[in-house]
């Protein structure tokens, strides 16, 4: 039987799609906007936080949904990841960002960690989340009044932007630990050497804190938590909810470029056409299935990382298949790049390079040739 609670949450969720769909058709058309110069969607992250969206993740015991830190709300969270990917992935990676950095202060963080985290979402703070090292490391050691780092992170997006950022930084003894850091407090950013090709609009950069003081309770969580399975691999869903967004949007704009240019009647438009909206159904079909696998990991560690790894390279297959029957469609007009599926598909291509798929891929064949499958839809 169902309960109130669930119903009521239900309800919130939906209303809160609902309020999420004019942000979303605006976002598609900044994202052209912004794309040539990079510039970073600070109106879009504004109508986010407006219409409830930034604070959606916080668990509902601290005034949120719930949405990616509560399995009961995982088609929920694919929902919402699709939904912001389908406007912008840039949009959906800086997002996604937010989301991720919220989560792991929910998951590893203690009591008043976690509520003065929740305080910050509640008061529009949008969090950052930057793990990979640059060439100095970062690192942290104890001072008279709080701690003080040195180094620098790479790869970090909305940088510039994010008001508060989660990092990972090597404690005195080697340790290895996650830190919440309120921003502007004299990290030097920097973009990158060369910029990316796609994802412009998410305002990748490099960020050095060397010298840069903070509180004693920055530091959370246990040594090498982020590393800790199956959180560390089974998060790339999320990535994979975001891209299966922008596929949906590419294959509705080549229809329609299709459709406006009178070419959608011939046989091999058609037979192309069809083969793209299989890949953006099977995307969505596979995010169905590993949604609430992957958010209640803890149930089954090692299938549930082996299911993401599959989904996430069933999802890329869709995409790079899509990416090129779409330029085989429009031939030189989808390189033009006035059109925005020019960019569309340079952001796919960009969002879809996560590290080592072969070996994903290998390591889930490797789980499911000695446990059954189970890849069946809900």
């Amino acid at each position: 039987m169902r309960t109130d609670a669930a119903d009521n949450a239900e309800e919130a969720i939906t209303a809160l799609l609902a309020r999420m769909q004019p942000v979303i058709r605006a976002s598609q058309a900044n994202a052209q906007r912004l794309d040539p110069s990079g510039g970073f969607p600070t109106d879009d992250i504004a109508a986010l936080t407006r219409v409830g969206a930034l604070r959606a993740m916080l668990p509902t015991l601290l005034g949120g949904l719930g949405i990616g830190t509560e399995p009961a709300r995982s088609a929920a969270t694919a929902a919402v990841l699709h939904l912001i990917g389908s406007g912008s992935i840039s949009l959906g990676r800086v997002f996604e960002g937010h989301l991720n950095a919220v989560r792991l202060v929910m998951r590893h963080a203690d009591a008043f960690q976690r509520r003065t985290a929740a305080r910050d979402v509640g008061a529009g703070h949008l969090h950052a989340l930057w793990v990979t090292d640059s060439d100095e490391i970062l690192r942290y050691t104890p001072t008279s009044e709080g701690i003080e780092l040195h180094g620098r992170k790479q790869f970090c997006s909305a940088a510039g932007h994010a008001t508060r950022a989660v990092v990972t930084a090597v404690s005195p003894e080697g340790e290895r630990r996650l830190l919440l850091l309120p921003l502007n407090s004299g990290e030097i950013t920097r973009t990158l050497p060369a910029g990316l090709q796609g994802v412009r609009s998410a305002s990748t950069g490099c960020v050095d804190f060397t010298g840069v003081r903070h509180a004693p309770d920055a530091v959370f969580g246990a040594d090498e938590c982020y590393l800790r399975e199956p959180d560390f691999s089974g998060g790339a869903w999320r990535a994979s909810a975001v891209t299966a967004g922008g596929l949906s949007a590419l294959v509705e704009a080549v229809r329609n470029e299709l459709v406006a240019r009178g070419r959608a009647d011939s046989p091999e438009q058609r037979e192309r056409l069809g083969r793209m909206l299989i890949n953006a159904q099977t995307a969505r079909l596979w995010l169905l299935h590993v949604a609430p696998v992957a958010e209640d990991a803890d149930h089954n560690p090692e299938h549930a990382v082996a299911t993401v790894n599959l989904a996430r390279i069933a999802i890329e297959a869709a995409c790079l298949d899509t990416l090129q029957l779409t330029q085989r469609s429009l031939g030189l007009s989808a390189f033009i790049q006035s059109n925005p599926i020019e960019r569309i598909c340079r952001d796919l291509a960009t969002y879809l390079r996560q590290p080592a798929p072969d070996e994903a891929l290998s390591e889930a064949a490797t789980y499911f040739t000695s446990h059954p499958p189970g890849v069946g839809l809900p």
